[in-house]
């Protein structure tokens, strides 16, 4: 098992130096911080930007295999990703965008699977009711709607029922609440501002799974080994809760694996509507305001986090099929 870990995970960090190397290079031939800079009001000097760049590491005076030399010495010998055009560091905004994100996906990760898992079996074992009819149509329709309107939909919801009762329930937007005390105040304010954007990933996220659930499970009923197991006695919900959900459960906890991923990929929609500056608003920041060095870094980090999906999803794979080894 180590042995396996530890292979796979030389692969990945080959794969990331490489991907990492060719974006850092696409981004410093094709960003131009210092065409931004000199549209201010007063408009500086070419020789003032170059000099205020070269003093951040971002000389572009210098070629990109240049830049390239300096950027990944100083991320080799100090662990030092850059800075931005505007002079901040990027390793200590990195940090704070990154648990921002996460505080933000992970409770919706988990009930996604949770949900989307369940309602899948759940119609499944309907197959054709009224039940399944009404879940499967909802989870197509979800799976159609755009992200963006989805999120605006649950924010105007919650907009109305504060309008309605009042006084503000639903915070909409925002992380937290400035000048909050600690402690109990603290915590409810955090679940206030938790609870629209958390239902809005939910209600929209589990589509995926049930429709995946549902569909490798139906494949799997009919079965000689689902029959089988019906003939020595079992009922048709104990032949799919003992045989067949085990089997049809293996792809989607492959899939499971790679919503890892989520968490960087795709988190520009829910961040920029409800207002939560994690990493995937950053990345499109970046790419707006010229930002070579925080764009390369958010890449590197996709990257990373692809990789631990794709080793997580090997695992699960062992987990619930056990003819299959890692070695």
């Amino acid at each position: 098992m180590l042995k396996y870990l530890m292979k796979r995970s030389g692969i990945y960090l080959i794969m990331i130096f490489l991907t990492t190397s060719a974006g850092y290079f696409l981004a410093v031939s094709t960003l131009k911080p210092a065409v931004l800079e000199q549209e201010k009001i007063p408009r500086p000097t070419p020789e003032q930007v170059a000099a205020s760049f070269r003093g951040l590491g971002l000389d572009p005076d210098l070629n990109p295999w240049e830049r390239y030399v300096q950027w990944l010495w100083g991320i080799v010998t100090r662990w030092d990703w850059g800075r931005s055009p505007n002079g901040a560091f990027v390793n200590a905004e990195f940090a704070d965008r990154v648990m921002v994100s996460t505080r933000l996906f992970i409770a919706s990760i988990i009930l996604t699977l949770i949900i989307g898992v369940a309602l899948g079996v759940y119609s499944a074992a309907r197959q054709y009711k009224v039940q399944d009819r009404v879940i499967t149509s909802y989870s197509y329709l979800v799976h159609i709607l755009p992200a963006p309107i989805a999120y605006f939909l649950v924010q105007l919801g919650a907009i109305s029922i504060n309008e309605a009762v009042g006084e503000r329930i639903f915070f909409v937007t925002g992380i937290s609440t400035p000048g909050i005390e600690p402690g109990w105040p603290a915590f409810v304010d955090l679940v206030a501002h938790y609870a629209v954007p958390t239902f809005a990933m939910t209600i929209f996220g589990w589509a995926g799974y049930q429709i995946a659930q549902r569909q490798y499970l139906l494949d799997n009923v009919n079965a000689d080994f689902v029959r089988t197991a019906r003939a020595k006695g079992l009922t048709r919900n104990q032949a799919i809760r003992k045989h067949a959900l085990r089997v049809s459960f293996i792809p989607v906890a492959q899939s499971i694996a790679f919503t890892i991923p989520a968490i960087f990929t795709g988190g520009f929609f829910a961040e920029a509507i409800f207002a939560w500056p994690g990493i995937g608003l950053w990345s499109i920041q970046a790419i707006s305001l010229q930002d070579v060095n925080v764009a390369t870094a958010t890449l590197a980090y996709g990257s990373v986090i692809f990789a631990i999906g794709a080793i997580l999803a090997d695992f699960a794979t062992t987990l619930v099929d056990p003819r299959v080894r890692v070695q």
